[in-house]
């Protein structure tokens, strides 16, 4: 049984911090795992960044509410779904990501999840588990499944390597030098063309 493993952000939906940052005139939030590879230390600024400009969990939401997928992605994620099992996996967080998968017909979703406190102030985060992306790859091969994975980041490179094969999707030119090994493409049409020749 095939099984394609795709990132969120960067893949389907613009990335959420970016889109934050836009709506607050912050420029600071741009900052994402495209830019910085150690998630923990990019979190701590997140949220140290919040802290200073005291912006809270729904003040996240309500941008993210106003978020579309990316155009052509739910068309992507169709085509896709007919011929293939989709999971989701990602390291944005169970707060941010509903209104996200409503928007791409409810494909499974695999993530993190946000501490905050009563009044929504974001103290914190939980990991599913570390080094989650390449640890759901393993145990979906564990099982039998041939995996097909693809992203755009720095943490989506163990879990395209850990798959039976994979791809890079719009990875920014730093990426794409450093691991020239990896296939990149561009479009949803040459990311299924590299999906579906898989066989």
């Amino acid at each position: 049984m095939k099984l394609v493993c795709l990132d969120l952000e960067g893949v389907l939906t613009p990335e959420i911090w970016i889109a934050f940052s836009e709506a607050t005139g912050i420029p600071e939030f741009r900052r994402t795992t495209r830019d910085e590879p150690d998630y923990d230390k990019l979190m701590r600024y997140r949220i140290d960044l919040l802290d200073k400009h005291q912006l809270k969990l729904p003040d996240i939401q309500r941008v993210i509410s106003t978020v579309d997928p990316l155009p052509g992605a739910l068309d992507f994620v169709r085509k896709l779904r007919a011929e293939r099992q989709l999971v989701i996996l990602s390291d944005t967080f169970e707060q941010f990501a509903k209104p996200l998968m409503q928007k791409l017909e409810w494909p499974t979703l695999f993530c993190n999840s946000l501490i905050a406190a009563d009044d929504g102030r974001i103290t914190g985060y939980k990991l599913r588990q570390q080094n989650g992306k390449k640890e759901a790859v393993l145990a979906f091969k564990s099982i039998n499944l041939e995996v097909f994975a693809a992203g755009d980041s720095f943490n989506d490179l163990a879990m395209i390597q850990a798959a039976d094969s994979g791809c890079l999707f719009r990875a920014p030119e730093s990426i794409r030098k450093d691991y020239a090994q990896i296939k990149c493409v561009d479009t949803y049409d040459d990311l299924l063309t590299s999906i579906f020749n898989h066989e």
